[in-house]
């Protein structure tokens, strides 16, 4: 890699926090957006997708936007679970259904050494996103003793999101959420 920051950019993609992050921006997207062609692949190409040499096509068609958001809706599932033994029944059963045995790739040299849970390198874009997803978000669990994020208590929003500090659980998706949800709870008081 040359020494311009590019190993450390590709290195923190594959990280399991930006993996996850990456699972909830896609879910966004997907779910709570226009999905399109165009959509989706910004928010890939902003997580470290490549695409091809020279082109930077991803590849990717309307038949795989669709099972993305497939997928998707089945990732807000485990984000909204009521509990860690919640979440992991449903990412094992995601996990049983989607992740195949483990594998380091490169992508033929165009990117670093990271692990891949899906059939193969050219695994359809839905399969990479729902297992690819499913790991991480397991392993966020493992590592928390918790479910990695949730879904914005605002009855407006109900967003999924990644949360992974310490403390109390997060209940909004954003400032924005939890301070709209505050004001009118105390206009709710006072009037």
């Amino acid at each position: 890699m040359a020494g311009d920051g590019t190993y450390a950019l590709l290195v923190e993609v594959h990280s399991t926090k930006a993996m996850a992050a990456r699972a909830v921006d896609l879910c966004v997207a997907l779910l709570y957006e226009q999905p399109s062609i165009e959509s989706v692949s910004r928010v890939l190409r902003a997580y470290g997708e490549l695409g091809a040499p020279g082109t930077g096509d991803l590849g990717l068609g309307e038949d795989d936007v669709r099972a993305m958001r497939a997928a998707a809706a089945r990732l807000r599932e485990v984000l909204g679970a009521a509990s860690p033994g919640d979440a992991s029944a449903l990412l094992n059963r995601l996990l049983a259904e989607s992740a195949k045995p483990p594998r380091l790739t490169d992508h033929g040299g165009t990117t670093t050494w990271h692990v891949h849970v899906d059939s193969g390198d050219e695994a359809p874009w839905g399969e990479w996103f729902l297992a690819s997803s499913a790991m991480a978000l397991a392993v966020l669990l493992a590592d928390h003793q918790r479910v990695p994020g949730g879904l914005c208590a605002s009855a407006s929003c109900g967003r999924p999101f990644l949360d992974l500090g310490g403390g109390s659980p997060r209940r909004y998706c954003s400032a924005r959420c939890a301070t709209r949800e505050r004001v009118a709870a105390h206009r709710a008081r006072t009037t």
